[in-house]
């Protein structure tokens, strides 16, 4: 699912938040799955003469790419979405200019990273299946059943190699099953591949297009995140009595998400504003509801139906990643997509 769209709003920039009043508009680049309640907004438009207009752009890793083709010369000001998969490739692109917020105080440390970007929210990415589907088969358990025969036809993943939650994926087959000895993350892909894997081309197709515990879909397996089937409860209608999905927590990654000032903005004020905005509680405390994921802010409130991040999930050193993510990507693409 690509679509580019905008949606405009107003955010409240006072002097005191660095813009010297002759900035009226920002621009803001995001993947297609940024998502904020309009009141929020709405509260700083009776306060502001700043307009925001967001733009979405595509999954993270298209939304990473634009922004690098046209670095120094953005089409916005501030990029929201590149996570801690991607962040390397942004940063070794010079895309953001430094700014560290005051709010950053509030933010544990296992959130920091370079001075150019700041941490909004974060999320685990993990198989989530349809309950429905495993009546008389129980469901699997660990990545590794993942490629047992018994499941074959049910996966459907994101393309790694656009796609942020299935990069995540990717990261965490690696973790689980290194790279050396007698069975490493690239046997493990070939028999995904053989026990006939549907790649989906970013995770808003393979959730709500080939995931049928979230449409008509006709795969009970899917890679998304913890929270997706809390968020059943909230937002299905009418709302169940328990999500009709659940989460796979063995071979869950790690997933956070952080925003930029873009180099090359015109509106840098403003821009550090809107960043202040993000990490701001109004933004943080609406970040559960609108995009499924944790603030990183941990003095805000979670609602009651999402369950706490996902104990021992996944991670990888952001080194690794920059080191190895493009002939990761390249090996991948050479075992699933040949």
């Amino acid at each position: 699912m690509r679509r580019f769209a905008t949606l405009t709003a107003a955010l409240l920039v006072a002097a005191s938040c660095g813009t010297d009043g002759t900035e009226d508009t920002v621009t803001l680049l995001a993947h297609d799955f940024f998502a904020v309640t309009p009141e929020v907004l709405a509260a700083f438009t009776a306060e502001t003469g700043i307009e925001v207009e967001v733009v979405l752009g595509g999954d993270a890793g298209v939304v990473v790419n634009q922004a690098l083709l046209t670095a120094g010369n953005p089409v916005a000001d501030v990029l929201f979405g590149v996570d801690n998969t991607l962040l390397s490739r942004a940063l070794d692109g010079d895309l953001f200019l430094p700014y560290v917020s005051p709010a950053m105080g509030l933010v544990p440390e296992e959130f920091a990273a370079a001075a150019g970007v700041t941490p909004i929210d974060f999320g685990d990415v993990c198989v989530n299946y349809d309950k429905a589907a495993f009546t008389d088969l129980a469901p699997p358990r660990t990545l590794a059943d993942l490629a047992d025969p018994g499941y074959a036809g049910m996966l459907v993943v994101e393309d790694p190699t656009i796609s942020s939650p299935g990069l995540a994926f990717l990261l965490a087959t690696i973790v689980e099953f290194g790279e050396q000895g007698d069975y490493t993350w690239r046997d493990y892909w070939a028999d995904l591949r053989a026990n006939d894997v549907l790649v989906a081309s970013d995770w808003g197709t393979a959730y709500y297009g080939h995931f049928s515990g979230a449409g008509d879909g006709d795969r009970p397996l899917v890679v998304s995140y913890a929270s997706s089937p809390g968020a059943e409860l909230v937002f299905s209608e009418p709302p169940p009595a328990e999500p009709s999905t659940a989460t796979l927590t063995e071979g869950c990654f790690r997933q956070i998400e952080y925003a930029g000032v873009l180099r090359g903005t015109t509106h840098r004020g403003a821009a550090e504003a809107l960043i202040d905005f993000l990490l701001g509680t109004e933004f943080q405390g609406d970040v559960p509801g609108s995009m499924f994921v944790y603030p990183v802010r941990p003095d805000v409130a979670l609602p009651t139906w999402l369950d706490t991040p996902t104990p021992g999930s996944l991670r990888m050193e952001p080194d690794r990643i920059d080191a190895n993510r493009d002939r990761w990507l390249a090996e991948w693409t050479q075992v699933v997509l040949r």
